[in-house]
């Protein structure tokens, strides 16, 4: 196939004149119409005037970064193909942007151009070229070197640690943590569903040894994923976070983790101003304005087959979440952009 991109629109962000160039006399090349810009912002213009079929895109831009653009894009539910191309070495924001549904991340420079075709190629034909089997013997790959190495997985657990002070789903979120030392502890993700509403978790890693690490690993990988599940065709905009739970705690008896995993799970939708938190394991104290509600504690993940839980449902734009088990105490605050 001498075109094999042909009829096929791709958007180039990349602030770098000479490497945009290359991509686009690549892409050119095998039969693609291109559009380029040179950082988010000119991105998001093209978008509103053009619908492509795949975006390239560099992490580090100025105005706006590849992160916000990511973010910008997927909060309001397009799902175009993204693949990444950037020289960053943090390992935090590579994980932000597959967390965010990227298809794939390359490091700059590129060396071999023949990836970068593989790359475009599994963006846009995936049936092709990626396997489900394939896909879940990476993860299992990929897994069995973290079991391996619980230093690693616990360096890498820390570098995914969410930024203290942050503006998602519209909201400004702050928090501040106090654990032991530098042992992981409670471990807290933080992440946006859309630009109306946000879920996060607290996780006491310090009761399962070294399976309390792989399971916050585990958890952060499949968040997200499991809560649109919930989400996906309720009549109503509120998920049903026992269920969740109860997935949850099905998945660490598969993984093999052995061990107790006490776990709060909060839901915020901005535009119902109303909040969800449900524990197994960890106390919480909910503070909206003049107001106090206790939330106990519930019992532990992994402790026994089913679940037993604890809930509130709370209507506020204002709120202090303070969180609290054997790992150490978090205070999470949330507040609405006007």
């Amino acid at each position: 196939m001498e075109k094999p991109l042909l009829g096929k629109k791709i958007l180039i962000v990349e602030d770098e004149a000479v490497f945009r160039s290359l991509l686009d006399q690549f892409l050119l090349s095998m039969g693609a119409v291109t559009l380029q810009a040179e950082d988010g912002l000119e991105a998001i213009a093209q978008l509103q005037q053009h619908t492509v079929d795949l975006i390239i895109s560099d992490l580090e831009m100025p105005r706006m970064s590849g992160i916000q653009f990511v973010e910008h894009i997927r909060t309001r539910g397009n799902v175009v193909p993204i693949l990444i191309i950037s020289a960053t070495e943090n390992m935090s924001d590579i994980a932000h942007v597959l967390r965010l549904g990227v298809q794939d991340v390359l490091l700059k420079p590129l060396k071999n151009f023949e990836r970068f075709r593989e790359a475009v190629y599994e963006c846009l034909y995936p049936s092709m070229f990626t396997s489900k089997v394939e896909e879940d013997e990476q993860l299992f790959q990929d897994w069995d070197a973290l079991v391996r190495d619980p230093k690693a997985a616990a360096k890498l657990l820390k570098q995914l640690q969410p930024p203290v002070q942050q503006t998602i789903a519209n909201c400004r979120i702050n928090y501040r943590q106090l654990t032991m030392a530098e042992q992981p502890g409670l471990v807290l993700d933080i992440a946006a569903l859309s630009d109306k509403d946000l879920a996060f978790y607290c996780l006491d890693v310090t009761r399962a040894g070294d399976n309390g690490v792989l399971a916050a690993l585990l958890l952060r990988a499949l968040f997200n994923g499991l809560l649109q599940e919930q989400l996906t065709g309720q009549k109503q905009r509120l998920p049903e976070l026992n269920g969740l739970l109860r997935q949850v705690n099905l998945l660490l008896r598969q993984a093999n983790l052995s061990g107790q995993f006490p776990l709060l799970v909060g839901y915020y939708h901005r535009g119902l101003k109303n909040l969800i938190l449900v524990s197994a394991g960890l106390n919480a104290t909910l503070h909206v304005h003049a107001h106090q509600i206790q939330l106990s504690n519930g019992v532990p993940l992994g402790t026994m087959g089913s679940t037993h839980l604890n809930q509130i449902s709370q209507r506020a734009d204002n709120w202090q979440c303070h969180v609290w088990g054997a790992g150490g105490r978090i205070r999470l605050m949330l507040s609405t952009e006007e």
